[in-house]
């Protein structure tokens, strides 16, 4: 019997550390500190997957080094095309080799030679029947080392298994005999990443016709005159010799100066003192959890700490018990907790980070009548309380309350268990109005929208000053996470209870807070409010280190209940008009679909990215360069389409029936789903706490991505209707907002007078880049001076404005020349702001939001060019954002105020809906202009198109 070979796996440390780092770099993982551990928590996580899933016998992770490598020396353009290593991946790197010796992992590497040769010469001396090895790197060069005992292993994305290559599935790849062979496809290809030339013009499908012609390069450069296409034999005989310089590039050397030993290489046990270490700098609480189950010691023993609640003021029963009155303790009480937590020693405590097992904390559970008197006086006595509520799901307007939980004091808190009955739990809930409605008391809470918006259901107010964790942590640092349980470990080192531990992980199979026993929500739900107000303290002086005290109590707490007003609102949507829109996309996408396949010569999936791209490039060859994902398939994208849409018909109704079932599925067949089964209506939820720039989102709909500028998609908001007939819509829009906040914000006296003479702005702009007078500006120089007014708010650049207005690059390039000419301001503006972001690490909008770029002195210039455009862009999104949010708090308190029934019912971009009682239109319309136009103080004259309909379509 055959024994199974062991594995030895050599990772590719900078490709994985790269890979890493663009995986999360859209939504960067930044610690409370600053450090961006995005390529660090991603190599870990890949590190720990592999180790988990492959059980490797022996493993070792390869790096280059700083020292030249033999291929610099041959080849002095050898990658001299790569941007230096982004800043973040730099700092990452020594953490990462501290985290790889932390698992007591060997690093290897050679002065003078790469990763690749130091894995390639390993892999050789190992590799046989009984030992197999894995090269783990997405790098396509280490195909050549294939053969029965060596594979490529490259890590999957996020859900997905990782692709194992032998040598089947590397000769198929490339349509090669042998693996070795890839040197030869490479050679004659090129890698614009090393910067090896290979010969100009030759792809990957002629270099696979060339190699599976030939064999190799040297066998094709000696029998050129026997290449059948004129143009590609001239090429071979030109660049033959650049074809064999690049192939030795590409070569993998097997011969480097390295020991191979394989006790060094055995997998151990990690080092978890220095990995504990390491992980809580980095704020890594969750991985390090799962590498001490996986790795640790199999079995944790449950510890038993003892706890001493004191003299509590009301002698409620920690544990719980029945509703009756002369239920009282006031012993001492036990709790069996497991094992602290991360790599602590069996019946040693982890003081670094605390959980409720090894903090003292006096819960109480309220149950009865007088127990919630009591209560009911302690809080109405309080100037600051904390406040949560448990409920059965996370849809504030279609979920039932579990329970309350009150904290006024670190360490100490309340739970008050909610009947499943409605009525009773009304009059329960209702007891607590009061306190709830009690201006003089400062209520604290985390994501306070939800548990306003859920109380509102039971007839309950909240009123007085909020403070809202989540929402201060997004002011003091608005890249990061704001959940409770990452806040709590990062600035209290306290790891709060996981719900999962009590209603299971989220699936088909997770129960409700309702199926959890009472003495187990006890501590959970009173944890909550007690973390909540401990955060607050720990957030109060940081909101004014930041100087963002006045934006976060003037603006962002006053908008809490105005969007909880509005979600709990709602929005009537037509069903019929929504089925009738349905069908009529259904006969429609057949009808496009049917032209599709007559032009195709036949039936296809059109929404596979692969078959779409044999169709348009193989079969059609509507262009002689198609460009190809990492993948090697063609590129389908909507962006490589619309460049592509005058060379054949097929494209322009590829991209049409791409938009007709976009819009069915997205839309038109998913907002009936959306209906809450209590109203009728679709509620919308706001999030106030996710765009950096401070703009406000949705989701349940996501009403921001609602098509608006094609006549099918604007067709969809003829299903937003008035509650009946005695109410009309009324839709109140910013006139081009954000080229006004960038007009006051830059001075510039051009775009200023514009403005003050009431002159279209994108006219204005054309008449002053083509220098001739307004009357004279054609359609064309007006939408070209649109695209740049806009696009200069994002720091377009010539390429992106040819791109965009499909003109050559030249002529972009001179109409942004003239807009900065014309409009001196602007690029001083720009200059300043750039000039001010690097030496202060942020930029700040009219009302001193401010958004962090970490990244605006790179040295990479990708990186940085990236940073400069938000530098520019944020704060003029940003002052839009807070604008609309002023008028939106102004608003609602005046409709408040005269007791109207019309009501705010949706915020999208800069346009603000209204469900307004006919009979109050002349009331409210005077009031909304007047309050959107005064929301902050600007010396340019602000406009506010309204306008009312029967639907949002006929409104706006």
């Amino acid at each position: 019997m055959s024994q199974t070979p062991r594995k030895l796996f050599l990772l590719d440390a900078m490709a994985l550390i790269y890979r890493a780092y663009y995986a999360l770099n859209k939504n960067p993982r930044i610690t409370s500190k600053g450090l961006n551990t995005s390529a660090i928590l991603g190599f870990a996580n890949t590190l720990y997957e592999v180790i988990k899933n492959e059980k490797p016998d022996l493993i070792g992770v390869a790096f280059d080094t700083q020292a030249p490598t033999q291929r610099h020396i041959d080849y002095t353009a050898y990658k001299g095309t790569r941007e230096s290593i982004p800043e973040d991946i730099a700092i990452a790197i020594p953490y990462i080799q501290k985290l790889i010796r932390a698992f007591n992992i060997p690093i290897l590497s050679v002065d003078g030679y790469e990763a690749d040769d130091v894995i390639g010469t390993l892999a050789h001396r190992a590799a046989g029947p009984d030992l197999q090895v894995y090269m783990m790197t997405p790098d396509k060069d280490f195909g050549q080392l294939v053969d029965e005992n060596i594979f490529m292993y490259k890590p999957g994305k996020p859900g997905e298994k990782a692709i194992i290559m032998g040598v089947p599935e590397v000769c198929a790849k490339y349509s090669i005999e042998r693996p070795e062979q890839v040197k030869d496809i490479l050679g004659l290809w090129g890698d614009t990443s090393d910067n090896i030339p290979g010969i100009p013009g030759v792809g990957e499908v002629t270099a696979r016709k060339l190699i599976g012609q030939f064999g190799s390069i040297e066998n094709m450069v000696e029998n050129a005159s026997k290449i059948e296409n004129a143009k590609l034999k001239e090429k071979v005989r030109e660049f033959g010799e650049q074809a064999l310089m690049s192939k030795q590039l590409a070569t993998i050397i097997l011969d480097v100066p390295i020991e191979y030993n394989e006790e060094e290489l055995k997998l151990t046990t990690p080092d978890f003192a220095g990995l504990k270490t390491l992980l809580e700098e980095l704020e890594f609480r969750n991985f390090g959890e799962r590498v001490y189950n996986d790795f640790g010691k199999a079995t944790k023993p449950e510890v038993k700490v003892k706890k001493t609640t004191g003299a509590p003021e009301l002698s409620f029963d920690v544990q719980g018990g029945p509703e009756t009155d002369s239920d009282k303790s006031t012993e001492p009480f036990e709790k069996t907790v497991s094992a602290p937590e991360l790599f602590s020693e069996v019946g040693e405590v982890n003081t670094t980070i605390r959980t409720s097992a090894d903090t003292p904390h006096s819960y109480y559970l309220v149950d009865t009548p007088t127990k919630r008197k009591e209560l009911i006086t302690i809080l109405q006595k309080a100037e600051n309380i904390s406040f949560d509520t448990e409920t059965t799901g996370i849809d504030a307007n279609n979920v039932e309350l579990v329970g309350l939980s009150f904290a006024v004091k670190p360490g100490e808190a309340w739970y008050i268990p909610i009947p499943e009955v409605y009525g009773e739990a009304c009059k329960i809930v209702q007891e607590f109005a009061p306190v709830y409605g009690n201006e003089s008391i400062e209520k604290t809470g985390h994501n306070l929208k939800y548990d306003i918006a859920v109380l509102s259901w039971y007839d309950v107010k909240v009123k007085g000053k909020l403070f809202d964790t989540m929402i201060a942590h997004y002011l003091i640092e608005p890249d990061l996470r704001h959940g409770m349980d990452y806040l709590s470990v990062v600035y209290l080192k306290y790891k709060p209870i996981s719900i999962e531990t009590l209603i299971g992980k989220k699936g088909k199979n997770q129960g409700t807070m309702r199926e959890v026993p009472v003495a187990k929500v006890v501590e959970y739900a009173s944890e909550d409010a007690d973390v909540t107000l401990q955060l607050r303290y720990q957030f109060e002086p940081m909101l004014a280190d930041t100087d963002t005290s006045k934006l976060f109590h003037e603006i962002e707490m006053p908008l809490v209940p105005v969007l909880a007003a509005m979600e709990a609102e709602g929005v009537k949507v037509d069903i019929e008009v929504l089925k009738k829109y349905s069908q009529e996309l259904l006969v429609e996408i057949q009808s496009v679909e049917k032209e599709i396949y007559q032009l195709a010569g036949g039936t296809f999936n059109i929404g596979s990215p692969r078959q779409l791209g044999e169709i348009l490039f193989d079969r059609l060859k509507i262009s002689d360069n198609p460009k190809q994902t990492k993948t090697k398939q063609y590129s389908t994208g909507e962006d490589i389409l619309v460049k592509l849409i005058n060379k054949h018909p097929i494209v322009e109704l590829i991209l049409d029936y791409r938009s007709l079932t976009k819009l069915k599925s997205t839309y038109i067949d998913t907002l009936p789903l959306l209906v809450n089964p209590r109203t009728g209506r679709i509620h919308t939820s706001y999030n106030q706490a996710v765009a950096s720039t401070g703009r406000l989102s949705s989701n349940n709909p996501n009403l921001q991505n609602i098509p608006i500028r094609t006549e099918r998609g604007r067709e969809i908001r003829k299903a937003f209707v008035p509650r009946n007939q005695k109410y009309v819509l009324l839709s109140a829009d910013y006139s081009q907002i954000e080229l006004r906040i960038i007009a006051e914000m830059s001075g510039d006296a051009a775009m200023q007078e514009a403005f003050r003479q009431g002159l279209d702005i994108h006219t204005a702009t054309a008449a002053r880049i083509y220098n001739v007078d307004v009357s004279e500006v054609t359609r064309d120089m007006r939408r070209n001076a649109k695209t740049v007014n806009f696009g200069i708010i994002y720091g377009i650049s010539a390429f992106g404005l040819s791109e965009r207005l499909n003109i050559p690059r030249k002529e972009a390039a001179n109409i942004i020349s003239q807009y900065f000419e014309r409009f001196k301001g602007i690029r001083l503006y720009m200059n300043e702001t750039i000039i001010k972001a690097r030496s202060q690490g942020y930029v700040e909008t009219i009302m001193k939001r401010r958004r962090y770029l970490r990244d605006i002195n790179s040295a990479n210039s990708v990186v940085r060019s990236f940073a400069e455009r938000n530098a520019i862009n944020a704060p003029i999104q940003g002052s839009s954002a807070d604008m609309i949010k002023i008028a939106m708090v102004n608003i609602y308190s005046e409709f408040e105020q005269l007791g109207l029934k019309s009501k705010m019912i949706m915020q999208v971009h800069d346009e603000l809906v209204f469900d307004v009682l006919k009979e109050e239109l002349d009331i409210v319309k005077p009031i909304i202009e007047r309050l959107m136009k005064t929301a902050m103080p600007l010396s340019i004259p602000i406009e506010v198109e309204i306008s009312t309909g029967n639907n949002w379509l006929e409104a706006h």
